[in-house]
């Protein structure tokens, strides 16, 4: 199969990472009762090789969870400690058994939240790329970012890996979020290819002005 896609659909990279952050605000707004927003720094298509310089050897909290349906491959939420231990008290206040590390009831909270976000992402993709996209369970890490990528099976065997800095903004908190998208790459390009410019897009995605970024 030939990778190559129609130049005008190369912005539809661009709106399916907008349109996933839109989803993880509304979610999290939605289902966890927190009125959050969501701000797009930058949204970046990156080789692997820069993808493992671009994450370091920080500890980070990290989601990650598998796409069982095309394009496949996993989608990883990795956040700042501090961040995540201020989401997370915003869910359980008054929760202060941890002050290193996460309680059970933090982590508790992060999957929860993780869920919502993975739910959310995922269905912001599906909606541009016009499919549905099962996955599996997310899943809570804390540790060196390499580690995370150890839990998560390894380093995918593809090239090319979109990168999302963002910023979620509630009440209680404001934490920094980097989505990585790890796809495979002829499956994902198989379904930019099938979408129809006039019709699919337009009707599936919901302008930009309508979110911060």
């Amino acid at each position: 199969m030939s990778l190559k896609v129609d130049v005008r659909k190369l912005e539809i990279f661009n709106r399916v990472s907008k349109e996933g952050s839109r989803q993880v605000a509304d979610s999290l707004s939605q289902m966890s009762g927190m009125d959050a927003e969501i701000e797009v720094a930058k949204i970046n298509l990156l080789h692997m090789d820069d993808v493992k310089t671009h994450l370091g050897e920080e500890e980070a909290v990290g989601i990650f969870v598998e796409l069982t349906e095309p394009p496949y491959g996993y989608v990883l939420f990795l956040l700042d400690p501090v961040d995540s231990k201020q989401l997370a008290r915003s869910m359980v206040p008054g929760d202060s058994s941890a002050e290193n590390g996460f309680s059970d009831m933090e982590r508790s909270a992060i999957q929860e939240i993780g869920n919502i976000m993975t739910s959310g992402y995922i269905d912001g993709w599906a909606n541009v790329l016009d499919t549905t996209i099962n996955m599996g369970t997310p899943t809570f890490s804390y540790g060196p970012s390499h580690k995370i990528i150890e839990k998560m099976g390894g380093w995918p065997d593809e090239e090319i890996v979109f990168v999302l800095d963002s910023q979620i903004t509630t009440a209680d908190a404001d934490v920094d979020l980097t989505v990585y998208t790890f796809p495979q790459v002829r499956d994902l390009v198989e379904l930019v290819q099938g979408i129809d410019l006039d019709t699919d897009v337009e009707e599936d995605v919901v302008p930009d002005e309508n979110f911060v970024n």
